[in-house]
């Protein structure tokens, strides 16, 4: 018998918590599950390759933040889809998606918390903590998230981390002139990239004060930020007060990410929290060798020494020294990446990421029947 999966997100925006949920309903059994996908907010590009795959979408439409009519129209089609499993993902969607979910009597509610939301408020905390008590289960993708909302006050009990998956790599290759010819970048010199959405969460500053001091000390290294978002005037007047072009370029939104990447020298991530970032896994799936800030969503992927570089956030200057030594270090820039590729393809695959949700819905669902 099919089970019926309602999964309940805000929007499908190119973000890493609909990354996964794309290929989380794309890749479970169709002879074992019915996959309908929900967005609260608006609709967004991640949705071609879903309706692609013949995956039902449908946009609530919500307008402001406490829409109440929202609600009722998520309830009323949940009421119309009668799911067995309602799976909600992201603060807006876990709040409006459980409430219309037991309102509607969906007989399994499940959330997923995907990062260490340390914007939140107590305001929001007291949500969780109500809705919690609605919930089966809480999926998220790290111990330090559950760490986290356990801290808060939420039951570590209710979490079942499921690590993201990554696809295999794609045939597509290009040669390092290439890639160096895409972004603009003299081929001689030692490439660092970062990827991300341009906003407060990524710490994009000390990125960029990173690699004026590692500029200045070597003369031959160029930061490539990847990506775009609301901060980007902001950032690109900060790049220009304090060094130059030279040594920070903006590459804007980019959809050849996977065949750049091979290319960098190093990767950087400097994000001030994170649940587990999908750039820094296909960097370590490239095998890139990566300096990381020290926080808990990368330390669930980064063994220091092992798989790249652990620095404390904010801490400009030990980016500057850290990768400084993965550049004059071939052979050990060489071995971490080696390490932190294998490590990815044992342990983050997509095929483990779906088989666990699958097992999740059916034991859950299973508990309710």
């Amino acid at each position: 018998m099919s089970r019926r999966i309602a999964l309940v997100i805000p929007t499908m925006d190119r973000g890493g918590a609909e990354k996964q949920l794309c290929l989380l309903a794309e890749n479970l059994p169709r002879d074992t599950f019915d996959v309908h996908v929900i967005l609260l907010t608006r609709d967004g590009p991640r949705s071609e390759s879903l309706r692609a795959a013949g995956i039902p979408v449908t946009v609530i439409g919500k307008r402001f933040k406490a829409d109440p009519t929202a609600l009722f129209r998520l309830r009323r089609e949940l009421v119309r889809l009668k799911p067995d499993v309602v799976h909600t993902w992201i603060f807006a969607a876990n709040s409006f998606g459980r409430a219309a979910a037991r309102l509607a009597r969906v007989p399994t509610i499940m959330a997923s918390e995907r990062c260490v939301d340390s914007w939140k408020t107590e305001s929001h905390f007291f949500v969780d903590r109500r809705l919690a008590r609605l919930t089966d289960t809480i999926t998220t993708n790290s111990t330090g998230v559950v760490d986290f909302y356990a801290a808060h006050g939420i039951d570590r009990d209710k979490f079942c981390v499921i690590p993201n998956g990554i696809e295999p790599p794609s045939g597509n290759r290009i040669e390092r002139d290439e890639a160096f010819a895409r972004l603009q970048v003299p081929a001689d010199r030692k490439l660092i990239l970062a990827v991300g959405r341009l906003w407060p969460q990524k710490r994009y500053r000390d990125l960029i004060w990173a690699a004026e001091l590692l500029g200045t000390t070597r003369e031959d290294t160029t930061l490539v930020i990847l990506g775009d978002g609301p901060q980007r005037g902001e950032l690109l007047r900060f790049r220009d007060s304090v060094t130059i072009p030279d040594r920070v370029r903006f590459a804007g939104t980019r959809h050849d990410v996977a065949e750049l990447l091979p290319h960098a020298d190093v990767f950087w991530i400097g994000s001030e929290y994170e649940g587990q970032s999908n750039s820094l896994i296909e960097a370590m799936q490239a095998a890139v060798p990566v300096v990381a800030s020290d926080i808990p969503g990368n330390r669930d992927l980064v063994i220091p020494g092992v798989t790249g570089m652990l620095v404390p956030m904010g801490d400009t200057a030990d980016f500057a020294r850290q990768t400084m030594t993965l550049l004059e270090s071939p052979e050990l820039a060489k071995k971490l990446a080696k390490s932190a590729q294998n490590r990815i393809a044992t342990e983050f695959t997509v095929d483990a990421m779906v088989q666990r949700h699958a097992e999740l819905y059916l034991r859950c669902q299973g508990r309710t029947s």
